[in-house]
């Protein structure tokens, strides 16, 4: 029996990267899956974002796992649309027991270039999607009865203060506060709440042209490369590595989803290879 056998996961921004690995990795322990993404793209966002088609990728292979999954394009930013898209879930699964509010972008620039709407579209999706999410789902939890987990994404840039990106910092330290204040509000349903603060993962929000350029500014673009760049990204770890994998932040997530972690509440959680301590 998987260590979330006949429980309900509800995943926002699941069309890929780490969202779509939290779907794949719950679904192996036997969790079925409530899955939303934008799959669309915002034009203050700098690399190409998830379509349609990764979200159909998404729900392939989570049924191909013999597991059940409702997926919606739904903006977290759209409380409506996102509570009809949880709903319309809980109704066909039956329950909501996990939440994982993943979805989150990524852009760049110093606080004085960053433009209105790159801080308003990084507040809105990185801070007040994720307080969307946990609002549309506390409902459902407490209806349930039976206690739940709530996992929201900051960063280790929610931990730390980071250079030319203060927009997502400021959202990362702010789902920190949210975090910890649900985490009191929600403790008499035994309902738990926890944030993960990954590091750099692999994945596309990362492995793109604005990014490499962010840490490669001397380079000429064709010299810009994965490859080229890897050790420059591994300079901000403790542990000699360049990037952790999305899974890695998954077998985090799903800890804090199970039994296991059951006690386990209000807890900022690093799966960061040691950058808070470099």
């Amino acid at each position: 029996m998987g260590r979330l056998e006949g429980k309900v996961a509800f995943i926002t921004g699941a069309a890929r990267g780490q969202g779509r690995s939290h779907a794949l990795r719950m679904a192996q322990e036997g969790a079925d899956i409530i899955a939303i993404d934008i799959a669309a793209q915002m034009d203050s966002v700098p690399y190409p974002m998830a379509t349609p088609e990764d979200l159909a990728e998404t729900v392939r292979q989570v049924e191909a796992l013999d597991r059940r999954i409702v997926a919606t394009q739904a903006d977290v930013r759209d409380f409506g649309a996102l509570q009809a898209a949880l709903d319309t879930g809980v109704a066909q699964l039956g329950r909501l027991d996990i939440v994982s509010a993943n979805a989150g972008i990524f852009s760049f620039g110093t606080a004085d270039e960053l433009s209105e709407d790159a801080w308003k579209d990084m507040l809105d999706v990185n801070l007040t999607g994720v307080w969307h999410t946990a609002k549309a789902a506390i409902p459902h939890l407490k209806a349930g009865g039976h206690g739940g987990s709530i996992i929201l994404t900051s960063s280790a840039a929610g931990l730390m203060g980071m250079a030319n990106i203060g927009h997502y910092v400021a959202a990362k330290h702010g789902v920190v506060g949210l975090m910890r204040t649900l985490a009191l509000e929600l403790a008499p349903d035994m309902i738990r709440v926890n944030s993960v603060h990954p590091t750099t993962v692999n994945t596309d929000m990362i492995q793109n042209s604005a990014a490499y350029e962010l840490f490669a500014p001397d380079l000429p673009p064709e010299e810009r490369t994965k490859e080229v760049l890897g050790p420059r990204f591994a300079t901000m770890n403790a542990l000699p590595i360049q990037w952790v994998e999305p899974v890695d932040i998954s077998n985090a997530v799903l800890w804090l989803a199970s039994d296991e972690s059951r006690y386990v509440t209000g807890v900022t959680l690093p799966v960061d290879a040691g950058v808070l301590i470099k």
